[in-house]
């Protein structure tokens, strides 16, 4: 029987067994959820390096950038409560956002990564001193126009989003906005900022394997290289670079909308499952209608002189880009044009696809070098969608 014809459950369960069998992965978790109903729950390795910790269904495990799409739910939520749009500029409720130059920049263009702010001059800052990064962020000129397009901003985008939820609320940071207006009412095993008690359940992160053979790629190239775009945006604010020091309980603990989101595969699908129903689940409406189009609407597409690759962004999710046609560039998100959602590093992803009713989730500990999920990823969004 060709794998093309096997049921959804069994197409995706051989390609995730595959990749534990082809020796990609230590630990790994998918779950998918149709409909408003998980249909999929898969968990299989071990939590550690030395393989004695089995992983369990309700092993956490940290998903660095897919932390966005969380932390941009937040930023919609809180825009929408407080009677903005993505038109209404940052500095209408963040006076001192206006200094050298950014008057005019609005939520839209930093949800969209059109902001010119994904890296700071200042130095000697820590990704987790935020009132120390806000301040750099007043005093940071744009270092592109939004019609230049997106210019990825992986440590910038989560400080930005968190000053604008805490302006917006009143003073409320990111992370308990999270837990307040989303986790706690969904029943989502998954925090920005994980509690001392839930520690005992969290994945190791295991770095790239040494001797790992890597495709040279623009963007790797970019990155070895110090002076850069592309490294400056990946080490401003700076602190927690290395991926041991994601490991450490004080980071796990840390509220980090950037890059600090914990949990699980099942909660990162069951959110993108609620998203693909219209911000709505079980009666309650999460989002409102604008905040649902802003989701789903594509605001950049370009070159992105971080990532070094063609991007795009709806208000604050990755979407595919599509060429002049209108025909995706890269089916990373499935074959929808609607499907949007967030990667991130060394492999995880999440989205959702309105258009099917799909949220998607995929976790894992062993890393892989690249900007975009790999192949692991990749080969299971095809089986879900029966493509290749």
């Amino acid at each position: 029987m060709d794998p093309g014809d096997l049921p959804i459950s069994a197409r995706l369960r051989a390609a995730f067994d595959a990749n534990f069998a082809r020796g990609r992965e230590v630990g790994a978790a998918l779950s998918i959820w149709k409909d408003g109903r998980e249909v999929l729950d898969l968990s299989a390795g071990h939590r550690d390096a030395a393989r004695r910790q089995p992983w369990r269904p309700d092993t956490l495990v940290l998903i660095w950038s897919a932390t966005k799409g969380m932390a941009s739910a937040c930023a919609l939520r809180a825009i929408e409560s407080a009677g903005c749009d993505l038109e209404t500029t940052v500095a209408e409720f963040w006076p001192e956002f206006a200094a050298a130059g950014k008057a005019r920049v609005t939520i839209g263009d930093v949800l969209s990564h059109r902001a010119g702010l994904g890296a700071l001059d200042a130095t000697n800052l820590s990704i987790l001193d935020h009132e120390a990064v806000v301040l750099a962020i007043e005093k940071q000129a744009p270092l592109r126009n939004p019609e230049d397009g997106p210019g990825y901003g992986p440590r910038t985008f989560g400080c930005l989003v968190d000053e604008i939820v805490r302006r917006l609320t009143g003073g409320i940071a990111l992370g308990d906005y999270w837990r307040r207006e989303f986790a706690e009412p969904l029943g989502l095993d998954l925090w920005i900022g994980l509690p001392e008690c839930e520690h005992a359940r969290v994945a190791t992160m295991l770095a790239v394997r040494a001797g790992a053979r890597e495709t040279k790629t623009p963007f790797l190239d970019a990155f070895a290289d110090p002076s850069s775009l592309t490294r400056r945006a990946f080490s401003s604010p700076g602190g927690l670079q290395a991926v041991s020091a994601m490991n450490a309980p004080a980071a796990r603990s840390a509220s980090i909308p950037s890059m600090g989101g914990i949990g699980t595969a099942s909660a990162l699908a069951k959110f993108y499952a609620m998203l693909a129903q219209g911000g709505r689940w079980e009666g309650r409406a999460y989002l409102g209608d604008r905040a649902t189009g802003w989701m789903t609407t594509p605001r950049s597409q370009g070159f992105d002189k971080v990532l070094r690759l063609e991007t795009a962004f709806s208000a604050g999710f990755m979407m595919d880009p599509v060429d002049a046609g209108g025909r995706k560039i890269r089916a990373l998100l499935g074959p929808s044009l609607a499907a949007f959602g967030h990667p991130g590093a060394g492999g995880s992803l999440g989205f959702a696809d309105p258009e099917n009713g799909i949220g998607f989730g995929y976790v894992m500990n062993q890393m892989e070098s690249g900007v975009l999920p790999n192949d692991r990823a990749v080969t299971l969004v095809r089986a879900l969608y029966k493509q290749g």
